[in-house]
């Protein structure tokens, strides 16, 4: 059994509860797929076309418009900008 966590932010800054609704998979060639609510794609703000990443966790699978790649590269710059400030001024020049 795989739950979907997202992490899309809501339209709206005030805290919600969580919405849960149950998805069926569908054989969609050799792959699997299903489609999310339209209350729940309107509350995310989600649309067509957007992408996301599905990441598997120990507790289930996360959705997420976040590159968890491009996080670790941003998070490597800060370390190296904070370590060799001067670095990337040099290097622009």
């Amino acid at each position: 059994m795989y739950t979907f966590v997202t992490s899309f932010a809501p339209p709206h800054p005030r805290k919600r509860s969580p919405m849960i609704k149950e998805v069926t998979f569908r054989r969609y060639g050799g792959s699997l797929g299903t489609t999310l609510p339209k209350a729940m794609t309107d509350r995310l703000n989600l649309d067509a076309g957007d992408k996301a990443y599905a990441i598997e966790t120990e507790h289930g699978i996360l959705l997420t418009p976040y590159d968890p790649d491009f996080l670790r590269v941003m998070e490597a710059e800060e370390r190296i900008s904070k370590r060799y400030p001067n670095a990337l001024r040099e290097l622009g020049r």
